[in-house]
């Protein structure tokens, strides 16, 4: 029995001492991987910052040397190249492990002298000569970017003497401001140190998204109108939505561009509504239904009507069906406002229709809110005659209209809209500007089963 005993004990602490010896070796495994890791991390980042210094140095070098072309084709060039160049620091800021909170300034640079670039190099190519005006802005983003280059590189050189780090920058979970507290020897630091002393950027105002007129904008069906009480508010929900007033919940307010009383109802048909009024003037400014759709029972064309009859409660007449498409047992149509012989795009309206029972279940109007008005519409000075040879002999023209054209910045451009077929069958929509007879732009129009849309 003794003997038995010890034989066991034996066998015992063979196995514990086996396990121990591969769970030793497995954790060496992990720990080496680990590291492995870690150092494949540290290179990526390092690699990454390297790319973002570099591109900012070419951004600067691009910049001024556009500055002084004398031919448009070269100043094209250069501004294209200032696009690249800034399009590839994004690239790179993005794979380094900081959050664009943190780092706004320089992402937000990065972003507009890419655009403005762009736009400058699109203007080039139509042969506008860059202006004086943008000349100087040209040289105040230059002088932005040699500062903001000066101080990576100073970053640079802290990273590679390793005096920083970008790897434990990842680990934690801190924002910069508490990194320069609590890790000071840390990358954090000196990223908190390049947001503060970024250098002013100069206001730009051009034909782009991260122009300064877009800022300020303001929604132009709400000008003059007075302020509308919650409670108002929630009577204007009640009649949009035919219902009794103590079936919409108030939810609270929404601030942003366009303030609002927000709301949430019980649908008859035991759907959760959510509705938004505008502050200002009492607007509808969304509507949403969480209820599934279910079997189709109404067709798109009555659905289309169904939308139409919606825009016409709430007060925005005059509007035409652009496009539609059918998603999960819902058609969603996009509508855009005509004047006259002209459809407006910039005034658009999305209204959402349940298949299942034909009834509005979505609309959004912030395009319509934001843009619509009474437009001194020019005359074309190219006709549509002179337009069509614009449009390549190798398309038929299926139909054409004239139509005011909203560019990245939220201008507006008259031009001859050719939706036109291709001998393989695909569809395009080219626009030919009505001022100068030149093609402003090219979409393809992708359509199936379930509608339209355009690309």
């Amino acid at each position: 029995m003794h003997k038995k005993y010890r034989r066991r004990m034996i066998l015992l602490t063979s196995y514990l001492t086996a396990a121990a010896v591969t769970f030793g070796v497995l954790a060496y495994v992990s720990n080496a991987r680990a590291r492995q890791y870690e150092l494949y991390l540290s290179n990526q980042y390092q690699r990454s910052f390297n790319d973002l210094v570099t591109a900012v140095e070419e951004v600067d070098s691009a910049l001024q040397k556009s500055m002084y072309a004398m031919s448009q084709g070269l100043a094209g060039s250069l501004c294209t190249e200032v696009f690249g160049k800034a399009m590839a620091a994004q690239l790179s800021l993005g794979s380094l492990p900081f959050s664009s909170a943190e780092l706004e300034q320089t992402a937000s640079f990065l972003s507009r002298v890419g655009d403005y670039a762009y736009c400058l190099s699109r203007a080039a190519a139509w042969g506008r000569a860059i202006s004086p005006e943008e000349l100087e802005n040209l040289k105040a983003l230059s002088d932005t970017a040699a500062i903001l280059a000066l101080n990576l590189r100073g970053m640079q050189s802290e990273l590679l003497a390793g005096a920083l780090s970008l790897t434990q920058l990842r680990k934690s979970q801190t924002t910069l401001d508490e990194l320069s507290e609590q890790m000071p020897g840390y990358a954090g630091d000196g990223l908190k140190l390049i947001e503060q002393e970024f250098p002013e950027v100069p206001s730009l105002i051009y034909d782009g998204p991260f122009s300064e007129h877009l800022t300020n904008r303001k929604p132009k069906v709400l000008e003059g109108l007075p302020e509308v009480s919650q409670e108002e508010a929630r009577r204007i929900a009640a009649d949009i939505l035919a219902t009794g007033r103590g079936r919409i919940h108030p939810e609270g307010e929404l601030t942003g561009d366009i303030p609002c009383w927000c709301f949430s109802a019980d649908g008859e048909d035991g759907a959760a509504l959510s509705v938004c009024i505008t502050r200002q003037g009492g607007k509808l400014l969304s509507l949403l239904s969480s209820r599934p759709a279910g079997s189709e029972r109404v067709s798109p064309e009555e659905a289309v009507e169904a939308a139409k009859r919606f825009l016409q409660s709430i007060g925005c007449p005059d509007m035409e069906e652009t496009y539609h498409m059918t998603r999960d047992g819902v058609l969603t149509v996009n509508f855009a406002y005509r004047q006259g012989e002209t459809l407006c795009y910039s005034d658009l309206i999305k209204v959402s229709v349940a298949l299942d029972s034909g009834k509005v279940c979505g609309c959004e109007t912030k395009g319509w809110l934001t843009s619509h008005c009474q437009r001194e519409l020019p005359a074309a000075a190219v006709s549509q005659e002179d337009a069509r040879a614009m449009v390549p002999e190798s398309l038929e023209i299926l139909s054409s209209q004239l139509a005011l054209v909203p560019s990245d910045g939220q201008y507006e451009t008259l031009c001859h809209e050719f939706k036109c077929a291709a001998e393989d069958g695909r569809h395009f929509i080219i626009y030919v500007n009505a001022a100068t007879g030149q093609q402003e732009k090219i979409l393809i129009l992708l359509e199936d089963e379930t509608g339209a849309l355009t690309l």
